[in-house]
């Protein structure tokens, strides 16, 4: 991508010689960024509604930092994922604008808020899948969701799954209870 292409487009659709529409599905195939060891896209926000993920696993400090700096001149809530506590040292020296979850092994860059829109559930079987299971939820409330963090329900007996699921429930039904009152004849739910 270079001004003049960019300017030409633009001038299309200020002629009235290019719909809205047209330009943007053009502006949706723009080229990238090529830094040499990482090819950085720009317009990912534009084709997918959220900007690209930094998977820092394998990457050196140096190359994170670089994507940091050129992916956060236009965008901000970026997520680099599989990072640990030295990467997040490393992204702070060059925008210090970010947040790190350490379980979820993710940092949030130039965080902002974000109309929650969405429900999710994320459910983990076990203590050792906490980490994926936050990197879920951290991208999920990043995206825009409410998150239900229901953890470590087991894979032994589906008892465990059905006391998380109900909790919700049981709470939001208690007000209720007194009215049954004078009917109820058995054990009082807990």
């Amino acid at each position: 991508m270079d001004s003049k292409y960019l300017r030409g487009l633009l001038e299309q659709v200020q002629s009235g010689r290019m719909d809205l529409d047209a330009a943007i599905k053009k502006l949706k195939t723009l080229p990238y960024e090529d830094l040499g060891y990482a090819k950085i896209d720009h317009h990912r926000g534009i084709r997918k509604g959220v900007p690209e993920v930094i998977f820092c696993q394998g990457k050196t400090i140096e190359q994170i930092q670089g994507i940091v700096k050129q992916l956060s001149k236009n965008n901000s809530n970026i997520l680099a994922s599989r990072a640990n506590r030295e990467v997040f040292e490393g992204i702070q020296k060059v925008l210090g604008e970010c947040h790190y979850y350490e379980m979820a092994r993710m940092v949030v860059l130039r965080p902002r808020p974000v109309d929650k829109v969405g429900n999710i559930a994320v459910v983990s079987a076990g203590t050792a899948d906490m980490p994926v299971a936050e990197e879920a939820a951290v991208t999920a409330e990043v995206l825009g969701n409410h998150v239900n963090r229901i953890y470590d329900v087991g894979v032994a007996g589906i008892h465990r799954l059905f006391t998380a699921c109900l909790a919700p429930v049981r709470s939001s039904f208690k007000p209720v209870w007194p009215l049954l009152l004078p009917v109820w004849k058995g054990p009082w739910p807990a």
